[in-house]
């Protein structure tokens, strides 16, 4: 199958009967007739009101579109006034055009190349029924048109159909307005090919919408007229005596095939061929259609699309169900198909106006709609209100024939392809021929969990949206969390509402969407995004296997723990590879839990272990897009801070760590005791060679020293009943037993190469900010050893600023020894990478509640880095929009009232509002006052 061709990988649309494409899409399938019948009393414009001829009949029926009168006026950021003055085509089309990049799976502000907007309406009946029927609107609009009507103007007038969806969602290609009467949608979707094709744009939007106003209003069926005598569309069939006029919109979203190939997204058809001409003088009438106009244009997407018209099993037809208009169509489909053979009734042919009547503007977006979905679903909707054919239409001679039932449309030797007619007043025609998607590739399993973002304008937006996703998951059973997803994360406009949700299937995702959301997986954003600091924790945080599911699971990490432990085989003095301890698995291992975790417990083994976890983390971090603004660590958890920020290059770095760690274990043994009590407190408590070795905490502080000194500590703590906790340590870090390692470990540093810190760094040894050179100081890491680790200054420091903390690595130790200082200081932040020592094994699932958690917080995790490029998009459900009531209601119809005078027009034009309905002259003087400003117009033009 070729790559050629222009992709359909976005549909939205409303139509009669049916407030999206899936409730459309049924109704097609099912057979439904979706025009309205309505008794006389239901009429907006009772036939008495109209010009009536004693020869017709009176026929109230029509396709009406439900909640024209709506509208979400805050999600475009319209005011209410503008939002009321604005043509309801122009808002419907705003928001078809919105759902049609989401249903894409597109995020138009995030969205790299050019989106271009082609589309037509028909004309501003609001504006003549509702606006302009009050004369004092009327007045004022048409005596400062151009000057002081700017408002009315933009929110009404054709030419700003298009430029407004492309400001109002920040599209930068062309942005154009088409108008070819009936043709006009699908003129646009062949335009748009043409701009796609061509670069001009990367993606484009195309199709249209028709709201005639008053929706039910009836009319008067004459012999021979092009309206339906019953208000029914019975194309092809024998009884075909005209149409019935519908209102309703479409839009679709193009692209070129092999980019939407790459970008993974659903293809739902391809058109492989288009082309649009005109009638010319050729025929009987300027309104009359043309069979050579027709075949033509038939004839050009044929061949553009280089295909056998035999190929073609099924045609969308024009097909209005007037008695001259469905033979002419046939005889110009049968001329176009007779260039390829003469073969007879292989082609299905039907259409939509069948179901909805004739939707005008829309009518030709609306089939390709219908058209792209048998394609997609292989099958062929049934062709209602037919039961014989038309005697002027020879379907025995011709390709073609009606199907009556829903049926398999199955590939042959060839893909499924299929041809859409659509034919303007005037004589502009289009066609276009569309073939079945290419099979899509498989991107097999993803991550054991998934996580879920979500974001709208309000609260209730935001639980309308869980609950439909809720429901989308519960009627798709079959859909890949993973594809979803991905979906969400880089497919959906970012709001202040926030919520995530992280699951490993769908039915643990349809609870957790069911229910009210948990702390922690929801904000209201109300800032830019926030600072984030690594804090990186030290030894005690390790236990035995910590690295195993991310190393499985993750191949950044993966590569990274694996670069980590193999500069230790290359090291000046041996060191042992953690990786043994770091993959730890009972099931495979030789050592036990206890025996894996005494081990572990030695110095000479958890530093490199640690710095290799962590470092890990902070390159798996990297990849999706979180990357630290400051960094601070814990003890030895400085040299991941370091490397993070650039001062040593992670193989240099896994060597000191690994001869920090042995020349610790080195010396003389001693014990830590961590105590709740604040350091200037414990200080007086301190027998002789005992130190503070840490200040975790306002309250919480730890002890170090000879093990004798520090069980008297101890003892003494518990008669003033202070509560102390000893540290399962072997050595007394932090004091001056470590004074022996100090030079080593000085030297050591000499002699590696250090750079200034690109990043802002916290030094716990200090309490406060480092310069930028503070970290290349030998002397630093020398005297590091001995001295106090001031975390809760260091917090208290780094959260100046507001700035996040974010935990990396194992446990969550600094998250709640921060979290005590924060909560003093009301500053900032705490969140954990990894679930608790005392839960592990659910390591993705944590990994990714932190990401959901930065997001929640304001920060932009790169999500494709997170996906890695492997999942889909698909469609799932678009923004719930919380459309209220923007609508101005035409005056009461009421008996005549006198002509309004000059004086009285200018009196009205002085009124800048329109005025209620209390007051306003009666139906005929309204009828007069429209005449005559219409005049007016006239004049200003032919000026």
């Amino acid at each position: 199958m070729s790559m050629d061709g222009v992709a359909i990988v976005g549909m939205a649309g409303r139509f009669p009967g049916a407030g999206d494409v899936d409730a459309f899409w049924s109704n097609i399938k099912n057979g439904v007739e979706s025009i309205t019948h309505f008794s006389p009393s239901e009429l907006d414009i009772p036939a008495e009101s109209m010009e009536q001829d004693p020869n017709a009949r009176f026929v109230c029926a029509k396709g009406i579109l439900d909640g024209v009168d709506m509208f979400d006026a805050r999600f475009f950021g319209y005011l209410p006034r503008e939002a009321e003055l604005m043509d309801p085509q122009h808002r419907v089309f705003l928001e078809l055009c919105s759902d049609a990049i989401e249903h894409a799976g597109y995020d138009a502000q995030r969205y790299p190349g050019a989106i271009g907007v082609y589309g037509g309406c028909y004309m501003d009946t609001y504006l003549m029924w509702n606006l302009c029927s009050d004369p004092k609107f009327l007045a004022r609009f048409i005596e400062s048109i151009q000057v002081g009507s700017l408002q009315t103007e933009l929110g009404n007038d054709k030419d700003y159909l298009a430029t407004r969806v492309a400001f109002k969602l920040g599209l930068r290609g062309p942005a154009m307005t088409l108008q070819t009467a009936c043709s006009t949608s699908l003129v646009a979707i062949a335009t748009a090919c043409q701009a796609v094709a061509s670069y001009q744009c990367d993606m484009a939007l195309a199709g249209g919408v028709t709201i005639v106003l008053p929706q039910k209003k009836g009319y008067f069926y004459k012999e021979g007229s092009m309206l339906s005598p019953d208000g029914h569309c019975r194309t092809f069939d024998e009884q075909a005596a005209g149409t019935v006029f519908s209102n309703g919109a479409a839009v679709l979203l193009l692209k070129r095939v092999e980019d939407a190939i790459a970008d993974g997204d659903t293809i739902y058809a391809v058109i492989r061929g288009y082309a649009t001409n005109n009638d010319g003088a050729g025929k009987v009438s300027y309104t009359a259609p043309s069979v050579d106009g027709q075949a033509e244009v038939i004839s050009m997407a044929l061949s553009m699309a280089d295909i056998d018209a035999r190929t073609i099993g099924y045609v969308e037809a024009h097909g209005t169900a007037t008695p001259m208009g469905d033979p002419i169509e046939v005889a110009g489909l049968t001329t176009a198909y007779r260039a390829y053979g003469p073969d007879t009734g292989y082609c299905a042919i039907g259409s939509v106006k069948a179901n909805l009547g004739h939707l005008d503007i829309a009518s030709g977006a609306i089939g390709l709609i219908k058209t792209t979905l048998s394609l997609h679903e292989a099958v062929l909707p049934p062709s209602i209100n037919f039961t014989r054919p038309n005697p002027k239409i020879d379907f025995a001679a011709s390709p073609f024939y009606v199907n009556t039932q829903l049926r398999p449309w199955p590939e042959r030797d060839f893909p499924r392809r299929a041809g859409v007619s659509s034919f303007g007043v005037g004589g502009t025609n289009a066609h276009v021929i569309v073939e079945q998607a290419p099979e899509r590739a498989d991107t097999g399993p993803g991550r054991s969990h998934s996580l879920l973002v979500l974001s709208a304008r309000s609260e209730s937006a935001l639980a309308a949206q869980a609950r439909r996703l809720a429901d989308f998951l519960e009627s798709r059973p079959g859909v890949l969390l993973e594809d979803v997803a991905h979906t969400l994360q880089i497919g959906r406009r970012q709001f202040e509402h926030r919520r995530i949700v992280v699951a490993s299937t769908n039915q643990e995702a349809i609870a957790a969407l069911r229910k009210d959301a948990a702390p922690g997986e929801t904000s209201q954003l109300r800032a830019s995004a926030p600072k984030i600091t690594f804090m990186f924790p030290g030894q005690g945080a390790q236990y035995p296997g910590m690295a195993r599911q991310l190393f499985d699971a993750e191949p950044v990490f993966r590569a990274a723990i694996d670069r980590c432990c193999a500069a230790l085989s290359g090291a000046e003095t041996v060191a042992q590879d953690p990786r043994p301890y770091l993959l730890w698995n009972e099931a495979d291992s030789e050592l036990d839990s206890a025996k894996a975790s005494l081990e572990l417990s030695q110095t000479r083994l958890a530093q490199p272990a640690l710095f290799a976890m962590e470092t890990a983390l902070v390159e798996l971090l990297k990849s999706w897009g979180v990357k630290p603004d400051a960094v601070m660590g814990h003890s030895v958890g400085e040299f991941a801070a370091a490397c993070a920020a650039g001062v040593f290059e992670m193989e240099e770095a896994m060597q000191l760590v690994a001869l920090r760690g042995r020349l610790m274990q080195a010396q003389p043994e001693g014990r830590m005791l961590a105590v709740r009590a604040p350091a200037e407190a414990l200080q007086a408590l301190l027998p002789e060679g005992v130190e503070i070795a840490a200040i975790n905490a306002p309250n919480l502080s730890v002890a170090s020293g000879p093990s004798e000194a520090v069980a008297a500590l101890a003892e003494r703590l518990a008669r003033e009943d202070i509560q102390a906790t000893a540290l399962v340590t072997s050595h007394a870090y932090h004091s001056t037993m470590m004074q022996p390692a100090r030079e080593p470990l000085t030297e050591a540093v000499r002699k590696v190469p250090r750079k200034p810190a690109v990043l802002r760094v916290v030094s716990t040894a200090t309490g406060m900010d480092m310069p930028a050179d503070g970290f290349c100081d030998p002397e630093y890491w020398g005297s590091q050893l001995m001295s106090p680790v001031r975390f809760s200054d260091g917090v208290a420091a780094a959260t100046q600023d507001g700035s996040t903390l974010l935990e990396v690595g194992p446990g969550r130790t600094l998250t709640g020894l921060a979290r005590q200082t924060v909560a003093r200081s009301a500053a900032g932040s705490v969140l954990p990478c990894l679930g608790p020592v005392q839960a592990p094994g659910k390591d993705v699932h944590h990994l990714l509640v932190a990401i959901g958690q930065l997001w929640l917080a304001g920060a932009n995790p790169d999500w494709n880095g997170l996906q890695s490029g492997t999942r889909r998009r698909i469609a799932l459900p678009t923004y719930p929009f919380e459309r209220k009531r923007f609508w101005v209601e035409p005056p009461a119809r009421g008996a005549k009232a006198p002509e309004p005078s000059v004086g009285a027009l200018d009196q009205a034009a002085s009124n800048p509002a329109l005025t209620s309905d209390a007051g306003r002259p009666a139906p005929d003087d309204v009828e007069w006052l429209i005449r005559q400003q219409l005049a007016l117009i006239q004049a200003q033009i032919s000026a």
